[in-house]
């Protein structure tokens, strides 16, 4: 699937931190996967069996809107991630968008840092036309990706303009 919006990994800075100390002010717990298929908010992949990750709690949009000056307030969440435990080189350039293949909500947040609303993705090929559809309105800044299931971060998706790296 071709895509004009880009999933954004947890930048490389923040992933430093995490792998001493989650969002939650815990110690970060590497273990070794034994089973594989772990999605990876530092690759946007899945692990293999015998990959070391951590399991560690990660809070998206405050650290978004800490950059940016604003308060999220009550929108601030903190949820598990999964990460590689050391570095890794991230995802690939031009790699398709990750996740897609179970059922999706496409969260929309303002310039505050305030949910506008979201929408449930269901398709692999419905992705560009959600994102599409968020970034039509001028008051949607950024947008998550997150697992219906669980409602964990996967990953999120800036306007064009703020492409900026981490």
């Amino acid at each position: 699937m071709t895509t004009t919006h880009t999933a954004r990994p947890i930048a490389p800075r923040v992933l430093k931190e995490l792998r001493t100390t989650d969002d939650a002010g815990r110690p970060t717990a590497p273990f070794t996967d034994t089973e594989g298929g772990a999605p990876l908010r530092c690759c946007l992949g899945r692990s293999e069996p015998g990959d070391r990750i951590a399991l560690v709690s990660y809070a998206p949009l405050r650290r978004w809107a800490a950059e940016r000056g604003v308060d999220p307030g009550a929108y601030d969440e903190v949820g598990p991630v999964f990460i590689h435990a050391d570095d890794c080189p991230g995802p690939d350039a031009g790699a398709a968008l990750p996740f897609t293949n179970a059922h999706r909500t496409v969260r929309r947040y303002s310039a505050e840092g305030h949910i506008l609303g979201g929408r449930l993705v269901e398709e692999p090929d419905a992705f560009e036309q959600a994102f599409g559809e968020a970034f039509d309105d001028p008051a949607v800044a950024l947008v998550h990706v997150r697992a219906v299931e669980y409602g964990c971060f996967l990953y999120e998706v800036r306007r064009a303009a703020d492409l900026r790296v981490d």
